[in-house]
């Protein structure tokens, strides 16, 4: 008899196969592995994750984890975690999100160290997601949604060529900025050929 934790990494491995693996020049976007979890559990203990619904304790970080692995089995699309090529280590996440509630399908991201930050990986991984949403799922639009007092994504939202576009007060986070991406036929480089 195989003993349970061996049939679970081998659930898993088969599991991060279906998920499109894209590249960039420094960054792998991949699949969520067990492994990854200390990261991300870290990261939601912090003041950082505000944004993301933390901080929350590591029962609960759990929950969130499985949440984004989820997303991919019920909309075909999700987060994935940005991998950085050199060091293999997990960086943070980045991907596509349209969860129960949501206004509309959205292009997010979190780094889960400060050292991540300042660096341009959430807008690698960001450009990498949105080409990925365009060319491969067929988007013509996506917002970010971004906490009125999280400075630092609504700089990269705007990097992004984001126009802010209007507010929400979700229930759960609070007051947010929407916004609105260029639209594919908008973007200057036409796409991205990142995916493996």
């Amino acid at each position: 008899m195989t003993p349970a934790n061996t049939r679970n990494s081998t659930l898993a491995e088969r599991f991060e196969a279906l998920i499109p693996r894209l590249e960039t020049e420094r960054l792998i976007l991949r699949g969520h592995r067990p492994a990854d979890f200390d990261a991300f559990a870290a990261y939601a203990q912090t003041p950082r994750s505000t944004g993301t619904g933390g901080p929350l304790d590591r029962n609960l970080a759990w929950r969130s984890f499985c949440n984004m692995t989820g997303h991919w089995v019920h909309r075909g699309y999700g987060f994935w975690v940005i991998e950085d090529k050199a060091s293999a280590r997990p960086l943070g996440a980045c991907g596509l999100w349209f969860p129960e509630g949501w206004p509309e399908r959205e292009i997010g991201w979190m780094l889960w160290s400060d050292a991540a930050e300042g660096k341009g990986i959430a807008h690698e991984a960001a450009l990498a997601a949105r080409s990925y949403a365009y060319d491969v799922l067929g988007w013509d639009t996506a917002i970010s949604l971004v906490l009125d007092d999280n400075t630092r994504s609504a700089a990269l939202a705007q990097r992004l060529g984001c126009v802010a576009g209007g507010s929400i007060e979700h229930a759960q986070y609070g007051a947010a900025t929407i916004w609105r991406h260029p639209a594919p036929d908008a973007l200057a480089d036409g796409g991205m050929e990142a995916y493996a």
